[in-house]
């Protein structure tokens, strides 16, 4: 079986539907930490004046990047403890997985330079933030890609590449 053939493996994880509702969590109050609802008069729509709150906005962010990580880490390990003789990641899947990892290195960054007692120079705060912006763009057109070109992250691994 050659790799054009590789036959793609439906997900039985219940995070596959978390996990859409999670990103836009995550994409809506992060473009809401920057004032551009209010700005753009998107929160004077009934039932959309909370984008417009940063500390709602904040803390819902917060809580999607939390849910994130422990979405990541069991994926992750879900699939470094059982599932690695039997799927792969595909090419989409690879980079997506790196730059979600970026997106959670830069955000861990930015978590940090909010706490009491750690104090970073303007310069790196800045890069830090577009990092963090660029990597949420570039995972966010990968995913839109991979949905659109119907790309999975995982494909089944041929049998005579399984490792015993």
């Amino acid at each position: 079986m050659n790799k054009d053939t590789l036959k793609r493996m439906p997900s039985k994880n219940p995070l596959k539907y978390v996990y859409p509702a999670l990103i836009l969590l995550l994409t809506l109050s992060g473009v809401a930490q920057m004032p551009i609802f209010k700005r753009y008069y998107i929160a004077d729509i009934p039932g959309l004046g909370w984008l417009a709150e940063f500390y709602v906005t904040h803390s819902l962010h917060y809580l999607g990047a939390v849910l994130l990580i422990g979405s990541a880490a069991y994926v992750l390990t879900d699939f470094l403890l059982s599932r690695r003789k039997t799927l792969q990641l595909t090419p989409t899947g690879w980079m997506q997985s790196i730059l979600l990892g970026g997106i959670l290195l830069s955000g861990a960054f930015l978590v940090l330079r909010n706490l009491a007692g750690f104090w970073f120079p303007p310069g790196m705060i800045i890069v830090m933030n577009l990092s963090h912006l660029a990597g949420v763009m570039l995972f966010l057109m990968t995913a839109l890609y991979g949905l659109l070109f119907k790309k999975s992250w995982t494909i089944a691994v041929p049998e005579h590449m399984k490792k015993g």
